[in-house]
């Protein structure tokens, strides 16, 4: 019976995916410091992502780790380094002492956050230009990816998330979004993809705004959107407004994150 553990099960991405992961025969085994009513073909961990003993207990058994624990946006380096840096490298470790072949990585576009709207659509493995103390642990976990595939053998694979929401919430979104559904069809591409070694890719929906990033590699794993943003383009200009391409929300790839409000210095 195929186990799949989820860290960071009772977040907004982990929510998403619950249902929509369940299978006949398939054990979701959910990770979380917030305690979790399992229910049909489920099992709760209640830890941290940063207990490498209790995340090596978690592992025993599983198939596979979709990774998605952490801190979702820019903190004080303390925070970030602890729960998404450490967090993430026991998450891998623990994977490998407990030997499961294979962790789904839930990295961001913040990791390359500082690409410029010139070298639009980004592509796959771009090199990290992270925006964020954030969008640094998302690209030290990719480098930690890369690790436990060359000298173990894992099979690794970093997903840049755009904006995963029930529904795009402004103007960018409409062409950055990634819908549950799609969110769902993509890790169970990464799931199921055959020996996929290695892989960056990017998570966004098939977005008729879209063009920012290379879904090549994606669809090499076996992913194909089904969803457009473009469904709530009305509605969301008509509360939002439209994004103004000049406008240092389309500057860069990470939008707010380039912002000087996210600065550091602003953190303490």
């Amino acid at each position: 019976m195929p186990i799949i553990l989820i860290t960071g099960a009772a977040g907004r991405i982990g929510t998403m995916l619950r249902p929509r992961l369940a299978a006949p025969g398939r054990t979701l085994r959910l990770l979380d410091v917030t305690p979790l009513a399992p229910g049909p073909g489920e099992e709760a961990v209640e830890a941290s992502v940063t207990d490498l003993d209790a995340m090596t207990a978690a592992c025993a058994g599983a198939d596979a780790v979709i990774h998605l624990a952490g801190i979702p946006g820019e903190a004080p380096w303390e925070r970030i380094m602890d729960v998404n840096i450490n967090g993430t490298y026991a998450a891998f470790e623990a994977a490998r002492r407990a030997g499961v072949p294979r962790v789904i990585y839930a990295s961001s576009n913040h990791a390359v956050g500082f690409t410029p709207r010139a070298r639009f659509p980004v592509p796959d493995y771009a090199f990290p230009l992270p925006d964020t103390y954030y969008g640094v642990s998302k690209a030290a976990g990719e480098a930690l990816a890369a690790l436990y595939n060359r000298r173990y053998g894992m099979d690794t694979i970093c997903v840049r998330i755009l904006s995963c929401f029930e529904r795009p919430l402004n103007g960018r979104m409409l062409a950055t979004w990634l819908s549950p559904g799609d969110a769902a069809r993509l890790f169970e591409a990464c799931l199921s993809a055959e020996r996929p070694g290695f892989r960056v890719i990017f998570g966004v929906s098939g977005n008729t705004r879209g063009g920012w990033v290379s879904l090549n590699e994606a669809r090499a794993l076996g992913y194909e959107p089904e969803d457009d943003a473009e469904q709530f383009a009305a509605e969301v200009i008509a509360s939002h407004g439209d994004l103004d391409p000049d406008s240092p929300m389309a500057r860069y790839l990470g939008g707010e994150f380039t912002l000087p409000d996210l600065d550091a210095g602003q953190l303490r």
